[in-house]
């Protein structure tokens, strides 16, 4: 039977010193922006927190929807003839907002 290694056996390719520092805790690095400032805390863009996933996507899908309900109303004409760019507008809208952060 052949000895199976665990992820959490010693790492064999360290040397002596480099074990004694990892099992003692190595101390936390600085952080630094490009500018070689200090990091004070995390500031977002305001861009950042408009063009988030989520209500951007509802809203395409509901103009896709939107689109479809449109294409299968026998009641108004204008609405059919809209149907197509409605429906293409969300799913562009779909495929361009599924690329923001979350």
């Amino acid at each position: 039977m052949t000895d199976a290694k665990s992820p959490f056996d010693d790492d064999e390719s360290l040397t002596r010193a480099q074990k004694r520092r990892e099992r003692a805790g190595a101390p936390k690095p600085t952080v630094e922006d490009t500018r070689g400032e200090h990091d004070r805390g995390y500031r977002a863009h305001p861009a950042a927190r408009i063009f988030v996933r989520g209500p951007w996507e509802m809203a395409a899908s509901i103009l896709i929807g939107l689109g479809v309900v449109m294409l299968m109303q026998p009641f108004f004409l204008w609405a059919y003839s809209w149907s197509f760019a409605v429906t293409l507008t969300g799913t562009v809208m779909f495929l361009i907002v599924s690329h923001f952060p979350e």
